[in-house]
């Protein structure tokens, strides 16, 4: 797996260590759900076995991606970040082009949410406003056509 660093919030590296608490916490139900359905006999028709087989399988796959996140994570506070550049963690202010106020903080893929303003800095929106100041105006190419943002204001909070 790449070594590149993962920037997320405290929150999203919160979010990772619980979801992979919980995985390990499954591993030994899974494992007893394997022998208790190996105990059925023929293997080649017990879907029980298949099964927990099946779902070992997917915690094992998820539990060595969070793993992997988690240590390439580059936690960043985003109360300890100054400037007048958006960047990772920063909440932009911004104006559409109805005049419609928006805010959005720019995050990690996982810790991404539109519906309570949090946008990937992968995203469209997000790499578009990465490095710019109040007062720049972005146009971001989305599937109903092209957006235009004027920057209002930049928050590290």
């Amino acid at each position: 797996m790449a070594s590149e660093k993962v920037p997320m919030l405290a929150e999203g590296y919160r979010s990772l260590e619980e979801e992979a608490k919980r995985l390990k916490a499954e591993r030994p139900l899974i494992v007893d759900a394997i022998e208790e359905a190996r105990a059925h006999g023929d293997l080649s028709e017990n879907a029980e076995y298949h099964a927990a087989k099946e779902r070992q399988g997917q915690i094992e796959a998820q539990l060595a991606d969070i793993e992997d996140r988690l240590a390439r994570a580059l936690v960043i506070d985003p109360t300890t970040l100054s400037g007048d550049k958006v960047v990772f963690g920063a909440t932009v202010n911004l104006v559409d082009e109805d005049d419609k106020p928006v805010r959005y903080q720019l995050v990690g893929q996982q810790e991404a949410n539109a519906k309570v303003g949090r946008i990937s800095y992968n995203s469209p929106l997000g790499r578009a406003l990465i490095g710019r100041q109040v007062g720049d105006e972005v146009e971001v190419t989305t599937p109903s056509g092209d957006r235009y943002y004027e920057i209002a204001g930049i928050e590290f909070v």
